[in-house]
């Protein structure tokens, strides 16, 4: 797993977990950690336990909600059944013993930490969720917990580059009807009339335009470093049936 010295804290564990190091076989392989895929089941609940044992909490205390792309937060202050997962793309929790994981293969990861509060926060940013306001809420629901905004620390994980993230146009015009300072976030490509969007820019720029304390791009690629990443881009680009799912994960450490 990948960590980062901004969220080094004795009351925290958390990890951007690669691909590798896991139990599971194929295009799967090795570290995947998505229910949704068409894994075996088993494969993954393994590489779930690996990680949760890796963020020192049970199995069972490692969660992660159906995500949706929405920019909707659940607070959470005890485990689920897989089934009964919440519809949601961020979770909150005050609750030590649980550790709040997001699902990615190309979108953004984000954690989030106000250690002094004893508050952490994971949300999952692709562009739908980005645009409504995904990691605004959860900084607004870490703040209904107790936390200070001024003291949140936001990482931003492994995601598709700017370098490796072509859309269409009509795909910029979401942005920049929506604020047209937007429009800084895309380049033209090689192809006419389309655009490299940098998704991890205009993530990082919303997060400290909303006030959080301090904001981390780790700047990793999924889509270019296929050895540490699953990547959803990189999939359809070689029409491969399925893909794996990375996993981000944050806890508040019990004693």
């Amino acid at each position: 797993m990948i960590q980062t010295d901004a969220l080094a804290s004795p009351s925290l564990s958390h990890g951007f977990f690669t691909r590798q190091g896991g139990h599971s076989t194929g295009i799967f392989s090795s570290l995947n950690c998505g229910m949704g895929s068409g894994d075996a089941r088993q494969s993954v609940l393994k590489n779930r336990a690996t990680v949760a044992e890796a963020m020192h909490v049970a199995p069972d205390a490692l969660l992660s909600a159906w995500q949706i792309h929405s920019p909707d937060v659940q607070v959470v202050s005890k485990p689920w059944e897989t089934e009964e997962r919440p519809r949601v793309d961020a979770l909150v929790t005050r609750t030590r013993g649980l550790a709040l994981g997001v699902l990615t293969a190309d979108c953004g990861p984000v954690l989030f930490a106000d250690p002094a509060a004893g508050v952490i926060g994971a949300a999952h940013a692709g562009w739908k969720g980005a645009l409504t306001g995904v990691t605004t809420r959860t900084l607004e629901a870490m703040e209904g917990q107790g936390a200070q905004r001024a003291r949140i620390v936001a990482v931003i994980g492994p995601m598709i580059s700017k370098a490796a993230y072509e859309v269409g146009p009509e795909f910029p015009s979401r942005f920049t009807d929506a604020e047209s300072s937007n429009a800084r976030f895309f380049t033209p490509s090689s192809r006419a009339g389309h655009f490299l969007f940098d998704l991890p820019g205009y993530l990082e720029n919303r997060l400290k335009a909303d006030g959080a304390g301090e904001v981390v791009n780790l700047a990793l690629c999924t889509f270019s470093d296929e050895e540490l990443f699953f990547s959803y881009r990189r999939t359809t680009h070689r029409n491969e049936k399925d893909y794996g799912r990375l996993i981000s994960a944050i806890s508040l450490n019990e004693g």
